[in-house]
């Protein structure tokens, strides 16, 4: 008998290492703080540099999982141990928050820098941007830091919509609409809001829905606005550019109204044409002057006076320029008098003008003018109507 003992059979060829990504990888927040620290450590302290390294290692390490020591990092130097304080048996940097100069401007720098980042949770984002809204309603921070939402990834993948939502809420419970406006333009950015979203969402659609949705009417219609002005302000340079280089008022009556209504249009057409000339400042002869010069814009004119409401607007616009423009002040009458003979205005707009809906400027100078013509135009409907009711009768 052979007391040898029988090997076992064993398999023999190519061994498979287990892939990384099949492995699942350890939670090491000292590890993540290591490389952040190193790096920060590296760059120094140029807060460009740094937002540049942090975005660079964004796709290498895995901010979402360790928002909270990346937070600690940035703020207080390293992770915080229990009770709140520095962890003395890991590596620390000195460019952090804690550290940074007590000032304004370092400290609206370091706002940017955090709002620049993506990795924190959707709950730490919103907290900073509740604090950011507050801090913004007591002027403790500039609004300019707000640019930082306009990241291209930040606006693409819709963290700058959703942090604005929260931001704005904040900001305007603390004050309210008017403080919003008035920081927005202190810093041209009043005009810049549609660029929360990507550009195939870029509209005032888009933009009035998301914010009303999420309760921020307000601030919808603050954009809205902005977006007009911002409208009319470009059609109106574009005009005043074609009538100094002398194109044709066809061409000028087929331009697009930018969504614009007509109302609005007659108010930048009536601007343009005034603004094309360089008036004499004697008043017996600036209103020859202004009358040989709407007599050739009169077509114009007409094309965007279709409606009642447009003629009103524009007889207001011409009260309110020849009460601004001081030698203007006797050539008012006359000028409505040319409008209505070449049917820019019509009775109807006028007599409503001088009974209702004239506004302060001038009131009395300007409706002591019309008087006269006001009186022959009812004197004219009444014969008018006369006539109808003998035909009638007949």
């Amino acid at each position: 008998m052979n007391n040898q003992k029988q090997q076992k059979p064993t398999l023999t060829g190519q061994r498979f290492k287990t892939r990384k990504r099949d492995e699942k990888e350890r939670f090491d927040p000292s590890q993540f703080q290591e490389s952040i620290v190193q790096g920060l450590n590296q760059t120094g302290t140029d807060l460009v540099a740094v937002a540049k390294f942090l975005d660079a290692s964004g796709g290498k390490l895995d901010y979402r999982r360790y928002a909270e020591t990346l937070f600690d990092i940035l703020v207080a130097g390293g992770m915080l141990a229990p009770g709140g304080t520095l962890s003395d048996d890991m590596i620390r940097t000195d460019y952090c928050l804690f550290t940074a100069q007590e000032d304004l401007e370092t400290m609206q720098a370091y706002a940017q820098l955090l709002l620049f980042l993506k990795g924190f949770t959707e709950s730490e984002r919103n907290k900073l941007a509740m604090l950011t809204g507050i801090l913004l309603a007591n002027g403790d921070i500039s609004a300019s830091i707000l640019t930082s939402l306009y990241n291209e990834n930040l606006v693409k993948e819709g963290v700058s919509a959703a942090f604005a939502v929260k931001l704005f809420k904040s900001w305007i419970n603390e004050k309210d609409i008017n403080s919003v406006a008035t920081n927005l333009r202190k810093v041209g950015m009043d005009n810049r809001l549609m660029e929360l979203f990507p550009a195939n969402k870029r509209s005032c659609e888009h933009f009035s829905k998301y914010f009303t949705d999420a309760g921020l009417k307000e601030l919808s219609d603050f954009a809205r606005n902005q977006q007009t002005i911002g409208a009319r302000k470009e059609l109106q340079k574009e005009l005043q550019e074609m009538m100094a280089q002398g194109e044709s008022q066809k061409e000028v009556k087929e331009m697009k109204k930018a969504g614009l209504s007509e109302q609005t249009m007659i108010g930048i057409i009536w601007t343009s044409v005034m603004s094309t000339v360089e008036w004499n400042k004697k008043e017996e002869l600036v209103t020859e002057q202004a009358i040989k010069h709407l007599k050739q814009y009169s077509s114009l004119l007409k094309n965007f006076t279709k409606q009642g409401l447009s003629e009103l607007s524009l007889l207001l616009k011409i009260q309110e320029y020849c009460y601004d423009n001081i030698h203007f002040m006797k050539a008012f009458q006359k000028i409505v008098l040319l409008l209505y003979k070449v049917d820019v205005l019509s009775e109807e707009a006028i007599l409503k003008w001088y009974t209702e809906a004239h506004i302060a400027k001038g009131r009395s100078v300007f409706l002591e003018q019309m008087k006269k013509f006001v009186e022959w135009l009812k004197n004219a409907e009444e014969e008018s109507e006369s006539e109808e009711e003998e035909e009638e009768a007949d």
